[in-house]
């Protein structure tokens, strides 16, 4: 198919390498341009100089930005994706962003004659490199169904989960089940750091128990050794955490261990540790 890729950040780039590699045909767009032309040279594809050019003719377009308001820039904005695409494309968008400006988004792709799909993705830079992640998604089964077989490019799973914004709300409640779980993990290190074990051996034997999940499994090596020069960022969880604990006071939903991890979050920053991978936590514990 012919799709378009707006972002390649570390995961839009390989995501949208495996797109390419997979046989569609892929432009991409990038504000930095020479990150798309970095892209371009090791991946067969094009580069547009507007998000506008790079969606004329896509069939599919497929947006992985920061945050809501460059969400809004790229699609909605001057020279957005929404300016170029044409009657019936689809923009499936895998920005980890709040449910309104999806369902927002719908709204106006429904006014234009365009399809949407809010798609966020866990699993991490390993995950899209490998091109395994799980990708929760909000919109219509038709339009999910012409979707599905492109995004198993890069998808372990994925799942129609709801309307228009059920993607994102989903990747809320990934987020508040990390935030839990790396907490704990930190405080598990800490503890058997304290108590005089041999972390390692402690953790090889119980991850294969209970307790075990995928934060234990890859990052209780690399917080015993003190190594967060990687992954997920500090700053990014907060934002979705942000999202996250915006959205359960709309909703009613209690949060009380979210919103501790997050403040034990900005600890973390106050620490420098703006862009240590998330399993930092265990740095305030021993700091």
């Amino acid at each position: 198919m012919k799709v378009a890729f707006i972002g390649l950040g570390v995961m839009g780039y390989p995501m949208a390498g495996h797109l390419a590699n997979a046989g569609h045909d892929v432009t991409v767009y990038n504000r930095t341009a020479a990150k798309a032309e970095q892209w371009c040279q090791q991946f067969k594809g094009s580069r547009a100089t507007t998000p506008a050019d790079a969606a004329r003719e896509a069939e599919i377009v497929f947006t992985c930005v920061g945050n809501d308001d460059d969400l809004r820039q790229v699609v909605t904005g001057t020279q957005g994706v929404f300016s170029g695409m044409a009657q019936g494309a689809i923009l499936v968008d895998h920005t980890t962003a709040s449910a309104e400006v999806a369902r927002e988004l719908a709204v106006i792709a429904a006014e234009q004659k365009f399809e949407f799909l809010d798609a966020p993705v866990s699993g991490g830079q390993a995950g899209a490199e490998n091109g395994v992640l799980s990708i929760m998604i909000g919109g219509e089964q038709p339009v999910y169904e012409r979707v599905a077989p492109v995004i198993d490019c890069y998808a372990k799973s994925a799942r129609l989960l709801g309307p228009a914004g059920s993607g994102q709300l989903a990747k809320m409640v990934n987020q508040i089940c990390i935030a839990g779980l790396v907490q704990g993990l930190a405080e598990g290190v800490h503890f058997a750091k304290q108590a005089g074990l041999d972390a390692v051996a402690v953790f090889d034997v119980i991850q294969h128990g209970a307790a075990g999940s995928w934060q234990m499994i890859n990052r209780h090596q690399t917080m015993i050794d003190d190594q967060f020069d990687f992954g997920f960022a500090v700053d990014w969880m907060r934002k979705d955490l942000k999202i996250t604990l915006d959205e359960a006071r709309s909703n009613g939903a209690q949060l009380p261990v979210t919103a501790l991890v997050d403040q034990f979050y900005a600890d973390v920053q106050k620490l420098g540790g703006n862009r240590w991978d998330t399993s930092s936590l265990v740095k305030r514990l021993e700091s």
